[in-house]
């Protein structure tokens, strides 16, 4: 989504998918708990529905908190912001602070990372992203040079 002020990129759907199969087995163990308590201490069955509205309260909140915090990268005429990625060095800095940005592979996945004149990077993990790895990469650049300044010719 770009518009004039900031260029959001949002989390993959397949990194979403993954994140609610995690929440999903969760939850589904605490069913499970839940009915076997009931079966084994010979509980009433209405007993079963607590973990089925906390089931209903958690899907909620991670939709809320996708929908809301889903993006990965955002970038502004003055910087960037990077969240939701473990390891990304400086997840934050004004684009006059970036040295250059390169493209590499980190682990085996296509990253760009971000070098800043006082030697600390910034790397984002193209595949955490809903956009295609060369549109991210011209989006990077072009804020780049906007933030330093220049003009395309």
């Amino acid at each position: 989504m770009t518009t004039e002020t900031a260029t959001v990129h949002r989390l993959a759907p397949a990194v979403a998918a993954r994140l609610l199969g995690v929440v999903l087995c969760a939850v589904a163990v605490l069913i499970l708990a839940c009915t076997l308590a009931i079966a084994v201490l010979d509980l009433h069955t209405v007993l079963l529905l607590v973990p089925v509205l906390l089931t209903v309260a958690v899907l909620v909140a991670c939709w809320w908190a996708w929908r809301t915090k889903g993006w990965v990268v955002r970038m502004t005429p003055e910087g960037y912001r990077v969240q939701w990625v473990r390891g990304v060095g400086a997840a934050a800095a004004r684009w006059k602070d970036v040295e250059d940005a390169v493209t590499t592979t980190v682990a085996e996945a296509p990253v760009v990372v971000l070098r800043l004149r006082d030697g600390r990077t910034t790397t984002i993990p193209v595949e955490m992203l809903a956009v295609d790895r060369e549109a991210f990469v011209r989006d990077v650049q072009d804020h780049l040079q906007r933030g330093h300044g220049l003009r395309k010719l």
